[in-house]
Parts: C-alpha cells; sequence; structure tokens
C-alpha cells in the first residue's frame, strides 16, 4: 500500500526514537526516507556518514576465527525446545541461527556485541537500527567497499531492531495494511531475524525503489545478488521460495551467516532452512 495511505494519525504513532526500519515495502516514515536526505558527500566527521570511509577498508572479506573452524551442521530439530509453549531456538548466538514463523528468540533475547558499521545510510538519525553485531558489521564494511569499488553505491537501510521496536512495528502494519500483508512482509515479536543482529536491508540511493522488490532490477541489486555471498550474507527470503520462508520475496534483506554458510546456500539456490533441513546430528 502506497504513502498517501498512511495518514497523520501513523505519523504521530511512530517516533523516530521509537521506530528503527521496517521490512514491509512503502513504509518510509519507517525507514527513515521521509523528511531524510541522502548523506552528502562533503565531509562529515560522524561515524557511518563518511562516503570515503569504505576506501579505507579492505574490500577482501576477512574471516572470523568462527568462520575458519568447520561448520557445525545440527538438525532443526536439535536447536529448538519448547519455552512457556512456545518453540525457542537454542542458539540464538549462533551465526547460522535459524529464526522465522516457527522458530522464536528468547523472550529477553538481546545480542550483547552490537556495534555500528562505517558504512552509508539514508538518514543521519543515531537509531538501533544502525546496528549490527560486530562479525556482521565488518563485513557489511568489505561489501560495501567492494561495491563501491565496482562502482555501485550501497545505503544501509535498517539492521538490529528490538523486540519492542518490533511489536509497534508489526502492531502498525497490522492496523495500516492488514493481516495479510504484515504477515508477508514483517515477523511477529520475538521471530524477527532483525532482533538477532545478524541482518541489515540495503538499498542504492533511489528511494523509489528502497525496500521494494523492484530493487531487485536495479544495479544495485543485481550487483548485490551476484556478490553479498562472498562477504558472508545471503539474501535471506528469495524468489519463489516464500513458501519455506513464510515471507515473500525481499531482494533487500541481506541476512549474515558466515561465508562458507552463505557461498554453498547461494551456489545451490537454497534457503537457509534447506541447508539445515538435510543435517545429520553431530
Amino acid at each position: 500500500m502506497k504513502k498517501n495511505r498512511m495518514g497523520m494519525a501513523l505519523a504521530a504513532l511512530l517516533s523516530a526514537a521509537l521506530i528503527g526500519g521496517c521490512e514491509a515495502p512503502s513504509l518510509g516514515i519507517l525507514d527513515g526516507k521521509e523528511g531524510q536526505t541522502p548523506p552528502s558527500t562533503a565531509a562529515d566527521p560522524t561515524p557511518g556518514n563518511d562516503p570515503s570511509a569504505s576506501e579505507t577498508t579492505s574490500a577482501t572479506p576477512q574471516e572470523s576465527d568462527d568462520e575458519k573452524k568447520p561448520v557445525n551442521r545440527p538438525t532443526l530439530e536439535e536447536t529448538i525446545q519448547t519455552v512457556d509453549g512456545v518453540p525457542t531456538v537454542t542458539n540464538p548466538d549462533e551465526y547460522h541461527v535459524i529464526v522465522n514463523k516457527q522458530r522464536s528468540l528468547p523472550a529477553d533475547y538481546i545480542p550483547d556485541d552490537l556495534v555500528e558499521p562505517n558504512v552509508l545510510f539514508p538518514y543521519a538519525d543515531k537509531v538501533e537500527k544502525r546496528k549490527l553485531r560486530e562479525a556482521p558489521a565488518k563485513a557489511l564494511e568489505s561489501l560495501f567497499a567492494h561495491a563501491k569499488q565496482d562502482g555501485i553505491e550501497l545505503y544501509a537501510v535498517s539492521g538490529y531492531r528490538s523486540y519492542r521496536t518490533q511489536k509497534s512495528l508489526y502492531d502498525t502494519y497490522v492496523k495500516t495494511q492488514g493481516e495479510a500483508h504484515a504477515a508477508a512482509f514483517s515477523a511477529v515479536p520475538g521471530k524477527s531475524e532483525h532482533q538477532t543482529g545478524l541482518a541489515m536491508d540495503v538499498s542504492g540511493a533511489d528511494s523509489v525503489t528502497r525496500l521494494e522488490q523492484s530493487f531487485a532490477d536495479t544495479p544495485e541489486g543485481q550487483w548485490l545478488e551476484k556478490n553479498c555471498a562472498q562477504h558472508g550474507f545471503i539474501i535471506r527470503y528469495p524468489k519463489g521460495k516464500e513458501d519455506i520462508t513464510g515471507y515473500a520475496y525481499e531482494p533487500w534483506h541481506l541476512r549474515y551467516v558466515g561465508q562458507e554458510i552463505a557461498e554453498e546456500i547461494t551456489s545451490k539456490g537454497i534457503t537457509l532452512e534447506e541447508y539445515f533441513s538435510n543435517s545429520s546430528p553431530s
């Protein structure tokens, strides 16, 4: 649903201090588009808004010690338990944790290593959605530097999202766009990948395609799909896999899993769920 259907009541409901980004398309008030302009190319001392920052960042992916270790591939059943009637993951800190509509994070989960990557953002506000966990933050810097070398300018739109923020966001989608749309593009609180600190929504400079499926047809979207895996990211919700992921196609939603897993998933054209569904007990 387009922006003109979001009335003044929605704008009053969602302040920048509370809402930290969006998954659904055409909600500019949530992703920082409205009232914001892309960072200028002039010198700007604000971390994360320096267009030249990526020039000093190596475009070669840097594997962490965890990534260099053989990947433990537990079955999906091995990483889930019922807590207060809710199927809850037992490995929330793992880079390959699977959080979806059937697998919730622990109710009080907050990553303890959140940092702000030194990359471009399409807004200046210092809000939680600028953050990622440390390893994916470094990987995102590497990815953006690589893109810049290839003449592609990327923007980080929405990363970490707390349980509280996700609840406000989801409730707003239901009220303004209906339950069906909310279910297709947004997650119930506790079941959002953004709460893991491992996901970042990415766009080009063009706000028209920001958080829209048409982003896939842009040079930035095509470059991202081709190159994100070598930096440890996957397109988490690919086209044609909606029945597996539970979400509509989101070419802008990057999920960090580490380079080894990302390259295998991408080369096979599978989802994170499929990668682990056929795992053998360790």
